[in-house]
């Protein structure tokens, strides 16, 4: 406290303290708060009560749970079987699975197509009573919360002033998610399956073809197969190795780059293979000079037939993985209509409004102070004349 503080006259008004000092010391502070302490204490407890009472004419918000457990990913008993057919063995790396499945299913529940689809259901555009789509989603993302805990399970929360509709659409977010995953393929098994159905397909055509064309030029499939050459078998074998030792590559390069041990690796046994497959075709005997040449295509059909063989074996061993992944969504927690509201919480909205309007209002009791001591003091108010201008000045007036 300064010495002018203690020589003020005995008649001083309220406030005069302030006015000759620059600075203001604890006590001068504990002076001010003193003086307005009834506004201080009853100010923000009125406060409070208000908040309170307009707390009770807020619609309540319901918020209704639901807990599922995503489709889990195990490793497939395929990639042995991968391993023993040499060109195809690194098909299963560039199937490889989701490094957190979690977060995708929660990024799955929170795309358009899920959106729209609640919203279709639900006519959120006429609850929510908004005129565009996007503003429909924002608000509906607004009421959503969507999280996968570390024990591997996903919540979806969703609020709403009706308890029943609440917990209605929580559940119908796991149903559609659950739609939506039955025309993805998402897993590693499942990726396997349809990659290797395409193949076969597309396999399939190419050996009816051959054999149709092998059959058109007088020679019987069956008499081949029942007296196979090797000089004629060996060549569409390695064919169908280099083939699928390419599929591998092409798959390898989507996760490696050309500098990994592996792809290094899968790229020497193409180029072994390739030179056995060269080796080989010079040592074939030539075909016909006509149109008959059934050595070509005979080559061509077993070529094709090695394929299919590979390719269906494949897709039977992704089917059975597939089936025992699990591959749908075990709910593990239904949502029910909550019973107790989530919002407003009463009391956290009248004990923060207690506080917010003190603070203010010990503000407003400083403030009001200063500037009744600027209006007794010339010097603090030609201080206060030169912070009104310099205000004036940052907002541009």
């Amino acid at each position: 406290m300064t010495e002018s503080t203690i020589n003020k006259p005995a008649g001083s008004v309220p406030g005069d303290y302030l006015a000759n000092d620059d600075e203001l010391s604890l006590i001068d502070v504990m002076q001010v708060i003193a003086e307005n302490l009834r506004l201080l204490i009853l100010g923000p407890l009125l406060v409070g009560v208000i908040a309170l009472a307009i707390s009770f004419a807020i619609t309540p918000t319901f918020t209704a749970t639901a807990k599922f457990l995503p489709p889990q990913q195990q490793q497939s008993a395929a990639l042995g079987m991968l391993q023993s057919l040499g060109g195809l063995g690194g098909l299963a790396g560039a199937a490889a699975g989701i490094k957190n499945p979690s977060d995708q299913y929660v990024a799955f529940l929170r795309t358009n197509t899920v959106q729209d689809a609640l919203i279709d259901k639900f006519a959120l555009m006429e609850r929510y009573e908004q005129e565009y789509r996007q503003s429909t989603r924002k608000t509906l993302d607004g009421n959503t919360r969507i999280n996968a805990g570390k024990d591997g399970l996903i919540t979806v929360e969703f609020d709403d002033h009706d308890p029943k509709f609440a917990a209605n659409v929580a559940n119908t977010y796991v149903a559609e998610l659950g739609e939506l995953l039955n025309r993805l393929a998402i897993t590693e098994a499942q990726q396997r399956r349809v990659f290797f159905e395409k193949q076969l397909a597309s396999t399939k055509e190419n050996l009816i073809r051959a054999e149709q064309a092998l059959a058109a030029s007088g020679v019987s499939p069956s008499a081949l197969n029942a007296n196979p050459s090797t000089a004629l078998e060996g060549p569409a074998r390695l064919r169908a190795q280099v083939t699928a030792q390419e599929v591998r590559l092409a798959a390898m390069r989507s996760y490696l780059t050309e500098t990994a041990p592996e792809f290094r690796q899968a790229q020497a046994e193409l180029s072994a293979l390739r030179n056995q497959l060269s080796k080989a075709e010079r040592e074939q005997p030539a075909g016909n000079v006509g149109g008959n040449d059934y050595i070509a295509k005979y080559r061509e059909f077993k070529y094709q037939e090695t394929l299919f063989d590979l390719f269906a074996r494949q897709f039977e061993t992704a089917k059975i993985d597939e089936s025992r992944e699990g591959a749908s969504i075990q709910v593990v927690d239904v949502a029910n209509p909550p019973e107790l509201k989530s919002k407003p919480k009463r009391a956290t909205i009248a004990v923060a409004a207690t506080f917010i309007a003190g603070f203010l209002l010990l503000i407003f009791v400083f403030v009001r102070q200063i500037l009744w001591a600027g209006g007794r003091d010339p010097v603090a108010a030609e201080k206060l004349g030169k912070l009104r201008t310099t205000f004036r000045r940052a907002l541009g007036r």
